[in-house]
């Protein structure tokens, strides 16, 4: 089930503020960046970089995603693996807000979310 009018505002608005502070300094942004995409009721942490092989092309690779569980009031918590597939992150596989999630994936106490 989606997630409510209302809430995606207030989450879109928490991601901006989130990104703003994470971004990289402006003048590295065309090699490295971060930001984020929804899709349904996940919201994806990405890096922005060019490709390796064709540098004009841009990548998105996602490193961090959250999925909101309406019935359980819950937020899941999935990291991506070495072989391109999302897997829930065991230590706290699920978070009561989008706030935790992002102090989670900052944090990064068990190396999974950043390189």
């Amino acid at each position: 089930m989606a997630v409510d009018i209302l809430k995606t505002l207030e989450n879109i608005e928490i991601m901006e503020n989130y990104i703003e502070n994470v971004r990289p300094p402006e003048h590295i942004r065309a090699k490295l960046d971060i930001g984020y995409t929804i899709e349904n009721q996940s919201i994806i942490l990405v890096e922005i970089r060019p490709s390796f092989k064709t540098p004009f092309t841009v990548q998105e690779f996602g490193y961090a995603k959250t999925t909101f569980v309406k019935n359980k009031n819950c937020w899941r918590v999935y990291w991506m693996h070495a072989d391109f597939e999302w897997h829930t992150y065991e230590p706290m596989p699920a978070v009561s807000s989008l706030l935790d999630f992002l102090q989670l994936v900052d944090e990064d106490t068990h190396h999974c979310f950043k390189g």
